[in-house]
């Protein structure tokens, strides 16, 4: 065709255009997910997502683990565990109680120096106890460890020694050697040294406390008398109503330390 000036005028297509394909909602969410687009910080964040999880479930399993022995102890040893917590905590609640009423007893005192020096005593006497330069008698219990065999070595008698501290003993002695807060336990060529005196067999724990404590504490499930016997020893435990602890450590002055005012 040409127009009036005589320019031909293009031709216009009248093929009809095919529609646009369309996609349905689950295609485009599909093609929005795959393939990943995964950033570095994503990577990041998912791998500490994994290693948190995996810490979660080694310690569910590890608590898991260390509670078998009470999911499969009897219920009069659940009973004995429980009373030997509960003995514990009243122990502390006893101490604080005193505590609380030597201060009364300061602040009440119409001879604040008097009480002061009344209390300032029982306390050198009470450290005397601890430090093993005076003598103690009370109530307690005597363990006597027999190891025919030879198999106790240091580090028993040093778990024995902590449970008894654990259960409330006030004063101990080993055989002839005083118990006190820095001594130690090793292995000698002819047997166990305390403080670096041998000690012979049969071992013989002397020790001051409420004997309702401390027996029980020793027979706890997977306790010392247990442990003791898997290393074929035996453990008699005796109570009674007076105990003497007399074996005396010498006094020794400090070379370096000196009593603070602050």
């Amino acid at each position: 065709m040409s127009d009036e000036n005589g320019a031909e005028e293009p031709e216009v297509s009248e093929e009809p255009q095919e529609p646009q394909e369309r996609l349905t909602g689950r295609q485009r969410l599909v093609a929005g997910l795959w393939p990943p687009r995964v950033s570095r910080a994503q990577l990041t964040v998912a791998v500490l997502l994994f290693v948190l999880g995996l810490g979660l479930a080694i310690q569910v399993n590890t608590t898991s683990d260390n509670g078998g022995t009470l999911r499969g102890a009897r219920q009069e040893d659940l009973v004995r565990i429980l009373t030997e917590v509960d003995n514990r905590t009243q122990r502390l609640e006893d101490e604080k109680r005193g505590l609380e009423t030597q201060r009364s007893q300061l602040q009440s005192s119409s001879d604040q120096a008097a009480e002061a020096l009344k209390q300032t005593r029982q306390k050198e006497q009470q450290l005397g106890i601890l430090a093993g330069t005076v003598a103690a008698e009370g109530p307690g219990i005597t363990l006597t460890v027999t190891d025919p065999h030879g198999s106790v070595e240091a580090d028993s008698l040093l778990d024995t020694l902590q449970e008894l501290r654990a259960a409330g003993a006030e004063a101990i002695q080993i055989n002839n050697v005083r118990v006190v807060a820095d001594t130690y336990f090793t292995d000698g060529s002819d047997g166990v040294l305390i403080d670096g005196h041998r000690v012979a067999q049969p071992y013989v724990f002397t020790v001051i406390g409420n004997p309702q404590d401390l027996e029980p504490a020793l027979n706890i499930p997977g306790g010392v008398v247990q442990t003791l016997e898997k290393e074929q020893a035996t453990a008699d435990v005796v109570r009674s109503q007076k105990i003497v602890v007399d074996a005396l450590r010498p006094s020794k002055q400090p070379d370096y330390a000196r009593s603070s005012s602050r």
